[in-house]
């Protein structure tokens, strides 16, 4: 059986047999039978690469983090995660600058990654540990972008909505008009939190799963 370890875009764990092109960290999740028993322990939701610098894991190891995993950064950003300053430092430092445009306009000075998580921990979780979720247009909404559409968790992606699964996404559908997309009904729920969002809109570009033509 498949350890409960894959993250959809609510960011609910799952038991699934789904590989996944990421691998993140909440804290230790999970108890000596290898059984999640939290979703979260740490407000430092992070997304780690698979292989970092020869380092070896055996997943959901007694007392160490439990390793989860996404089906790209898209699913990733949408669950509330960002990337890890330590084996991500690139993408790491490119999503602070780009969430720093997108929530001031720009700052001389870079957020901390703790001035981020706690704003991720605030904008990802309501006061019950649900997803926290707001509707916005589908047109005011960059690339990259998780919403939820005919029940179901979609990516927003060049000028598509791609319905999400733990394997890939599947066939696209175009939205007909710029009216369309304005229109009051258009208006979607989105998963992923404001700030991520506004930092898609600033120019970050997440890796998708090739299904999505990413």
């Amino acid at each position: 059986m498949p350890l409960q370890n894959r993250v959809d875009p609510h960011g609910r764990i799952r038991a699934v047999a789904a590989r996944g092109a990421w691998m993140g960290n909440r804290g230790v999740l999970h108890d000596a039978s290898r059984r999640l028993v939290a979703p979260w322990r740490l407000r430092r939701w992070i997304t780690c690469a698979l292989d970092f610098e020869d380092r070896h894991r055996e997943v959901f190891a007694p007392n160490r983090y439990s390793e989860l995993f996404f089906l790209d950064e898209a699913t990733a950003l949408s669950a509330g995660h960002r990337p890890c300053a330590e084996c991500r430092r690139r993408r790491y430092d490119a999503f602070r600058a780009a969430w720093a445009l997108g929530r001031r306009g720009g700052a001389s000075r870079l957020p901390s990654a703790e001035a981020i998580d706690a704003v991720l921990h605030a904008e990802r979780l309501d006061r019950g540990g649900e997803k926290r979720t707001y509707r916005a247009a589908l047109s005011t909404l960059p690339p990259g972008t998780m919403v939820e559409h005919g029940g179901r968790p979609h990516l927003w992606w060049d000028g598509r909505l791609r319905p999400w699964s733990f394997d890939g996404y599947g066939r696209a559908a175009r939205v007909s008009s710029a009216a369309r997309l304005a229109a009051p009904r258009s208006n979607v729920v989105v998963l992923t939190p404001k700030s991520s969002v506004a930092a898609l809109r600033a120019g970050f570009v997440p890796q998708v799963h090739a299904s999505a033509g990413g």
